[in-house]
């Protein structure tokens, strides 16, 4: 299997006033073309700061993070800002969507940094849309839309510029168990018939279903990483 993310002895600090928090303490891990990791842990664990270094919206306070074998602190702020474009696509647990834009609009802002003609982003905004399942919803806002619409269309928004690793950060998390479990299996879908590498943080058990290989995260530090098959919960990690 090709390798698309490594991380080497990854850490994070945040210097407050009188003490050091240590989000990330020693992170290493490898991440494969196409595949579905899911990054378990609870609230505080370091799930959204591991996600911030991997997508290049935060430097580590010491290790390296390589992407298709390219260290992001080596790379100018010209080829992050690409990187992030391109290379990337965020999917967030409040879904982040412009409220006054349309669904189509929503969708279709990404492929305008991207240099995309009027006609090119609408194409492909209502084909993304269609792929979703919101046909029929592409003129609503977000206040139109239900809370797994409004994460259909961000899943659609981070499929803008064909991105090759989807970051999913507490993609579930404010969905009832039914939306949830779709909203799930169109990750897993997109994975499959794209090719994406997905990276999922959550404490949501519904993922390991779909989950190629699953890492635990705790106090910063990966506890194990297992394949899917073999997870085995412990009484603590049902609590999360």
């Amino acid at each position: 299997m090709k390798s698309v993310i490594r991380l080497v002895n990854l850490h994070k600090y945040y210097y407050m006033k009188n003490w050091t928090v240590k989000a990330l303490r020693g992170i290493n891990l490898e991440v494969f073309e196409g595949e579905y990791l899911s990054i378990m842990g609870p609230s505080g664990s370091g799930k959204t700061t591991l996600f911030n270094m991997i997508g290049g919206l935060d430097k580590p306070t010491k290790g390296e993070v390589y992407v298709n074998g390219r260290n992001l602190a080596e790379m100018s702020p010209k080829e992050l800002a690409d990187f992030r474009c391109f290379k990337i696509g965020y999917i967030f647990q409040t879904f982040n969507l412009i409220p006054f834009l349309t669904a189509l609009d929503n969708v279709s802002l990404p492929m305008l940094f991207a240099g995309l003609t009027r006609e090119e982003r609408v194409k492909r905004a209502k084909m993304l849309l269609e792929k979703v399942g919101l046909a029929d919803r592409i003129y609503h806002k977000p206040d139109q839309l239900s809370g797994g619409q409004q994460q259909r269309v961000a899943i659609a928004r981070a499929l803008a510029n064909n991105p090759s690793i989807i970051l999913a950060d507490e993609p579930t998390g404010n969905l009832d168990l039914e939306t949830g479990l779709k909203i799930v299996t169109l990750l897993k879908n997109v994975s499959d018939e794209r090719n994406v590498t997905v990276i999922c943080a959550t404490h949501d058990l519904k993922m390991l279903g779909v989950s190629d290989r699953i890492a635990w995260l705790r106090d910063g530090v990966i506890e194990r990483i297992e394949p899917r098959r073999s997870v085995k919960l412990v009484f603590e990690e049902l609590l999360l």
